[in-house]
């Protein structure tokens, strides 16, 4: 049975990483697509203020929780969420199953070139897995079905859509109904960093949940993405309950 707490209105599964990993192994085994997004305090925060994504969110398969934030909304109020799943981790476990049982993936987003090196460095890894295909995240409307097309031809069991939060969400659910793929999972940067094309931050900084400040000393550019932590714990704080959207 599927357990979710509710954060500001968005639907966030109680899962460690084993838990969630065998969610997408029973996913696997199902007729249809199953959708898995990766949540972090940015995406909740932009769902109350998208319907779209939020419609999104609550209609997926699984949303783990990828975000330090979400944990410590938890504790304060006792949400049972058990552990930060990160996206990162979480591809690096559907690869290493994929690699098991011979399965096949295929690669959507990021900059032209960039998809297709993280595919070479997989196979380089993964030796059993089948690459069915990739393609760059810089497509238009009319582009869009032939790309469909070409995925649905190579039929792979998995899709990772890496075209950044929260077009990536919407593509997906936006084309549910057209993808011949078993589960499909919007990943962000992780495909950068199969690439080599980004570096993901240090262990120690992965242990103390703070990856979020290592991006910010190393793209300060981002500083006004990275808002969204601080103004996301104060609603936390200042909130009696959590669960219903806020503005």
């Amino acid at each position: 049975m599927r357990s979710t707490a509710e954060i500001f209105g968005v639907p966030i599964d109680k899962v460690t990483l084993e838990k969630a990993f065998n969610n997408f192994k029973m996913f696997m085994t199902d007729d249809k697509l199953s959708i898995i997004t990766t949540p972090n305090t940015e995406i909740v925060m932009m769902a109350n203020k998208d319907k779209e994504l939020l419609e999104v969110l609550k209609n997926s398969n699984m949303n783990i929780p990828d975000g330090i934030g979400l944990i410590y909304a938890s504790k304060i109020h006792n949400l049972e969420i058990p552990e930060r799943v990160t996206g990162v981790d979480f591809m690096r476990k559907i690869l290493e199953y994929c690699n098991d049982i011979n399965g096949s993936i295929f690669i959507l987003g990021g900059k032209p070139g960039v998809a297709q090196k993280a595919c070479e460095n997989i196979k380089k890894r993964f030796k059993n897995i089948e690459i069915k295909g990739f393609e760059h995240g810089y497509f238009n409307s009319e582009e869009e079905q032939i790309i469909i097309e070409k995925i649905n031809k190579a039929n792979p069991d998995v899709l990772f859509v890496a075209l950044g939060a929260p077009r990536q969400e919407k593509w997906i659910y936006k084309n549910r109904k057209r993808l011949n793929v078993k589960v499909a999972i919007g990943v962000g940067g992780s495909v950068d960093i199969w690439a080599g094309t980004a570096k993901r931050a240090p262990v120690i900084y992965q242990k103390l949940g703070l990856e979020w400040f290592y991006r910010l000393l190393k793209e300060p550019w981002r500083y006004k993405r990275m808002t969204s932590l601080p103004k996301f714990m104060l609603k936390v704080i200042l909130s009696r309950d959590i669960t219903k959207p806020k503005n």
